[in-house]
C-alpha cells in the first residue's frame, strides 16, 4: 500500500480508534443494523459533523444537504441557471414586478402522508418572518410585505418594492423551504425549535443518535420521481484519517463533498484504482476575509502585502492536488455580472515586503517580525477545525507571511464560532466561501452592505468608502435596468478587488469517492444538493 503520510504508530492508533468508536457506540451500530432494508440499496455515507435537528429555517448545525434531502422549494435552480418548477409548477409576476402568484402542484404530501396546501406556505413564510433578522443575509428579506391565500393551491406573495432576484432567493436550501404541520411547535414559531423535521423531499428522516448516525429512508409519499436507493446512513466520523480507514475496510459506500479528506488521502484512493472518482465543475470561490476591524489587518498595504506574499499556485497544487482552480476574482467568470477585466495580485514576496516597509513595518533582526510603534505584527488566522484542507491551506499561509516578517498565529474552530469571532473583531483572517448558484452575485454583495450572523458587514466596515458601497449594493438589487444593473456590479466587484478585504484563493469542486458496486454518482455545482436520487447498484 502506498504510504499517505501516516506513520505506522499513527496508522495503528487510527485503525485501534476506528475499532474503538465501532464497539463502544455498539449499541447505535445495533440499531442502524435493525433500521435496515432488506435490500441491497442502502448507500452509507461518511460526514464529519452531526446533521444537526434539521429545523429548515435555521442554520448550522443543521447540514444543508441533509435540509435538502427533507425539504422542497418553491422552484428550483436548474443546472443551466435556470429557474425551474418544485412545488410550484408554475407562477405568474405582475407588470410592476411587486406581486408573484405561485400556483402549487397539486396532490403534493408531506412524508407523514399530510397534504401540501396554500395554508400550510404562508404559515411557514409567517414562522420566516418572525425571525427575520435571523435572515438578513438574503436580500428578499427586506423586500418582502406579506405573503397572502388566493386558494387551496395558490399563494400570492407581495414585495414592498422591487428585488429582481426573487426566484433566485426563493430557490435556495433554506429559509424558503416548507416544514408540515407536525413539525411545527404548539406556539408556531420555529425560530428556536421543531417538533420533528416532517417534509415533502425525496426523503424522511427514519432514525437519529446525535454525533452518531443519521439514517433516512426513502420518502414514498413523494411527488418527484422515486430515488433508486431505499435507504441513506449517514455515519458522522469527525476525523478525517478514519473516514478513509473505514471506506478502505468497507465500512462506508461514500465520501462526498469538500473538505471531508485530505487531497493526500483523496489521491491515495483515486491511484489505488479499487474505487470510482467523480468531480463537479466549479461550486464556489474559497477565499480569505481580510477583516478591517482587526488590528493590523485594517491597513491596505498590509491587506496588499498579505497577498502578494502567498505563493497561491503552489498552495493550491500542494493542498488540493489539482481538484481546486486557482482562483483569481472573488466570483468566477461564470458568474452574472462578474466577467470583468480584473487584475489578479500575482505572487510577489519582494513587492509585499516593499508595501510592509513603505507603511512603517520594519522587521526585528532578533525576532524577525515586523514591528510598528512598538507592536509586533502578528495575525490571528481562524479556520473551521472539521476542514482538513483549510487546515493545511491555513499552515501554507503561516509559513509563506513568515518568510515576510509577519508572525501568524493559526486556530481551528466551529464554524458559527469563528463567523462570530469575524463579527466581532476577534480575528484577522477567516476562510470563507462565496454562496455560489444560485446566489451569487446578489447575496455576495447583500452581506457586504447589510449585518448578519457571517460578519462580513463588519469585516468590510472600516473601509473609507463603504457607505457609498453600501448604497450602491442595496440600489443594484432593486435596479429595473438591466444595463444600470450590469454597470453598478462592475464598480462593487472593482471596489472589492481594489481593497483586498476578499482573498479568492480558488475554486471548490465537490469530489465523490465510492465503492464500484454503486453507479450514478454525479457530483452537481451545488455544496448542498448531493446526488442521492440518481445513485443505484450497479447490475
Amino acid at each position: 500500500m502506498k504510504n499517505h503520510g501516516l506513520g505506522v504508530k499513527k496508522k495503528l492508533v487510527l485503525f485501534l480508534a476506528v475499532i474503538f468508536l465501532a464497539g463502544c457506540s455498539s449499541t447505535g451500530t445495533q440499531s442502524v443494523s435493525q433500521g435496515a432494508t432488506s435490500s441491497d440499496k442502502a448507500l452509507t455515507l461518511a460526514w464529519p459533523n452531526d446533521i444537526g435537528p434539521l429545523n429548515p429555517h435555521l442554520y448550522a448545525p443543521s447540514e444543508m444537504f441533509a435540509q435538502s434531502m427533507i425539504y422542497d422549494s418553491l422552484v428550483t435552480y436548474g443546472e443551466d441557471g435556470k429557474i425551474k418548477p418544485s412545488l410550484a409548477e408554475s407562477w405568474d409576476i405582475s407588470e410592476d414586478g411587486l406581486t408573484y402568484t405561485f400556483h402549487l402542484r397539486p396532490g403534493v404530501k408531506f412524508s407523514d402522508g399530510t397534504s401540501l396546501t396554500a395554508d400550510n406556505i404562508i404559515r411557514n413564510f409567517d414562522a420566516i418572518m418572525a425571525n427575520k433578522s435571523r435572515h438578513s443575509w438574503i436580500g428578499i428579506m427586506k423586500h418582502i410585505d406579506h405573503v397572502e391565500k388566493v386558494d387551496d393551491l395558490s399563494v400570492r406573495l407581495l414585495l414592498k418594492d422591487y428585488y429582481y432576484p426573487v426566484l433566485q432567493d426563493l430557490s435556495f436550501v433554506r429559509p424558503f423551504r416548507f416544514l408540515g404541520e407536525a413539525g411545527f411547535p404548539a406556539d408556531g414559531k420555529t425560530s428556536e425549535t421543531i417538533v420533528k423535521p416532517v417534509g415533502t423531499g425525496p426523503w424522511a428522516l427514519k432514525e437519529y443518535k446525535k454525533d452518531e448516525y443519521a439514517v433516512f429512508k426513502r420518502n414514498e409519499h413523494y411527488w418527484g420521481q422515486q430515488p433508486k436507493l431505499e435507504q441513506i446512513t449517514v455515519k458522522i466520523i469527525p476525523d478525517q484519517e478514519s473516514i478513509v480507514l473505514a471506506f478502505e475496510k468497507g465500512d462506508i459506500d461514500l465520501i462526498y463533498g469538500r473538505g471531508v479528506i485530505s487531497r493526500d488521502s483523496f489521491l491515495h484512493l483515486k491511484e489505488s484504482g479499487k474505487y470510482g472518482v467523480s468531480l463537479s465543475d466549479g461550486l464556489t470561490t474559497r477565499a480569505i476575509i481580510l477583516n478591517t476591524l482587526k488590528g493590523a489587518t485594517s491597513e491596505l498595504p498590509v491587506r496588499q502585502a498579505i497577498q502578494y506574499a502567498i505563493n497561491k499556485a503552489s498552495m493550491i497544487e500542494s493542498v488540493t492536488k489539482g481538484t481546486e482552480l486557482n482562483a483569481e476574482t472573488a466570483l468566477g467568470r461564470n458568474i452574472p455580472y462578474a466577467n470583468l477585466d480584473l487584475k489578479p495580485i500575482e505572487y510577489d514576496p519582494a513587492k509585499a515586503g516593499n508595501l510592509l516597509d513603505e507603511a512603517g513595518w520594519i522587521i526585528d533582526p532578533s525576532s524577525g517580525v515586523r514591528m510598528k510603534d512598538g507592536k509586533p505584527l502578528v495575525l490571528k488566522f481562524v479556520y473551521i477545525s472539521t476542514e482538513a484542507v483549510q487546515k493545511q491551506m491555513a499552515e501554507v499561509i503561516q509559513g509563506d507571511l513568515a518568510k515576510v516578517g509577519i508572525k501568524v498565529e493559526i486556530q481551528g474552530v466551529e464554524v458559527m464560532l469563528g463567523l462570530q469571532m469575524l463579527k466581532n473583531g476577534e480575528a484577522n483572517m477567516n476562510f470563507w466561501s462565496s454562496y455560489g448558484a444560485p446566489n451569487d452575485p446578489h447575496n455576495f454583495v447583500t452581506v457586504i452592505a447589510n449585518p448578519t450572523a457571517d460578519g462580513i458587514f463588519e469585516a468590510f466596515s472600516i473601509l473609507p468608502q463603504k457607505q457609498e458601497m453600501d448604497q450602491e449594493i442595496n440600489k443594484v438589487l432593486i435596479s429595473k435596468d438591466e444595463e444600470e444593473r450590469r454597470s453598478m456590479y462592475a464598480d462593487i466587484l472593482f471596489q472589492i478587488h481594489e481593497e483586498a478585504v476578499f482573498y479568492p484563493i480558488s475554486y471548490e469542486a465537490n469530489i465523490a469517492l465510492y465503492q464500484k458496486k454503486w453507479i450514478g454518482v454525479e457530483p452537481t455545482a451545488s455544496k448542498y444538493k448531493f446526488p442521492f436520487e440518481s445513485i443505484d447498484l450497479r447490475p
